[in-house]
């Protein structure tokens, strides 16, 4: 990696990677004394000295001019670049942390705010004290976006904490329709974040930037690689499922739009399927396949069920998380009858069709690392329950592969 402004060289081995980058940038930043609080910066995206001077530059530039609405990443370095957007007026959206919550907030100061105040709301306290949730159907569109790097080029290609927060950020907000290829992007880093990144290790998923700010400098790289068009679902793994709870909601979405809404760990899973079948699949029950539970369809003595049953729940599970994830889902029951300890649930709905938009809506839902088994609920006739209401489904009724 070259060296800039005068920073002292960065020697670039052959056969680098992203992580060597990150290190030899976070190593150098530390032992130049070059970094700021919150130190050490590994693993961070780096706070740097300068960086309130770098930021000066972005309300210079023509994009920030023409922007109404501006996404700032909620990190130490772009700390002033919010105060600026909030000083002029304009609409300061920031992602939540690790998109927890949610995936940005409005930053809305208090009437009649002075510039401390202002400075005070673009701290990360103020972050958290004077914000909004923004949902799914705001139809906000953003003008500008601004994002931490660990390392970027002069050609655009950045490189964040390693994480993929920044990258899948954009991605969801294409989803949402809130930015477009022509959407500008702008990161702020040191004069020695600026190096030769090697084009190999680019994927397609990989945010670039088209304005770098830095202590000494304005590039504007006028990078002519694409940006992502859109969620990479199957980057996407169940673990991050569990975790980022909006993205369950727009997998839902772009899955009824028709869209390949496969994870990570599915399409894994569907590889090493399609290598171990030795037989159709009619004549084939592995203890992983879905049950194939369908209305009416053993001994001629099952009745139309408005009953799903959720299996596959993870041992620490609670019954809140999963009433919240079939709220988001838009597949809140009517009734839930909660069997944690064996790991499943049953959703009671007004009617069979309702029982089977369910399960439409719940395919694929995730919850920790767990991907859950759905199916309509066996439901025997009164005379065949023991124990048991009519109408109810009965829990003896399930072949042990159901569960």
């Amino acid at each position: 990696m070259e060296s800039r402004a005068g920073e002292g060289p960065l020697e670039r081995p052959a056969g680098v990677s992203k992580q060597d980058i990150r290190e030899q940038i976070w190593d150098y930043m530390e032992s130049e004394n070059l970094a700021d609080f919150p130190r050490p910066v590994h693993h961070r995206i780096p706070n740097f000295k300068g960086a309130s001077h770098a930021a000066e530059h972005f309300p210079r530039l023509q994009a920030f001019k023409m922007a109404r609405t501006i996404k700032v990443n909620p990190d130490a370095p772009q700390k002033n670049a919010r105060f600026f957007v909030l000083d002029s007026k304009k609409t300061l959206l920031v992602p939540t942390p690790r998109l927890r919550t949610g995936l940005f907030n409005r930053i809305t100061p208090p009437p009649g705010a002075t510039k401390d105040m202002l400075r005070k709301c673009a701290t990360s306290q103020g972050v958290r004290d004077y914000s909004t949730p923004v949902g799914l159907d705001s139809r906000a569109l953003v003008d500008l976006v601004v994002v931490g790097s660990v390392a970027v080029s002069e050609k655009g290609w950045r490189i964040g904490k390693g994480e993929g927060y920044a990258d899948l950020e954009y991605a969801m907000m294409v989803s949402m329709g809130a930015v477009s290829q022509g959407t500008p992007v702008v990161t702020i880093v040191h004069d020695c974040q600026v190096v030769d990144i090697p084009e190999a290790l680019l994927e397609d998923h990989d945010l670039t930037v088209d304005y770098i700010l830095t202590p000494t400098r304005v590039i504007t790289t006028q990078c002519e690689r694409p940006k992502p068009t859109g969620i990479r679902w199957s980057k996407i793994s169940c673990e991050m499922m569990g975790k980022i709870p909006i993205l369950r909601s727009l997998r839902y979405r772009e899955k009824q739009a028709g869209k390949d809404v496969t994870l990570q760990d599915e399409h894994r899973h569907l590889l090493e399927t399609r290598s171990q079948q030795t037989a159709p699949l009619s004549t084939v029950r592995r203890p992983w396949d879905p049950p194939q539970l369908e209305l009416g369809a053993v001994r001629g003595e099952d009745v139309p069920s408005n009953t799903v049953y959720v299996g596959n729940l993870p041992w620490d599970t609670r019954v809140s998380e999963l009433k919240r994830a079939l709220r988001e889902l838009g597949a809140a029951p009517l009734r839930l009858t909660w069997q944690g300890p064996r790991h499943r649930a049953f959703l009671h709905y007004q009617d069979p069709a309702a029982a089977q938009q369910a399960i439409s809506c719940l395919q694929g839902l995730c919850l920790g690392t767990n991907t859950l088994k759905v199916a309509l609920a066996r439901q025997q006739r009164a005379s065949d329950l023991v124990g048991g209401r009519a109408g109810e489904p009965h829990p003896d009724h399930y072949r042990p592969s159901d569960l």
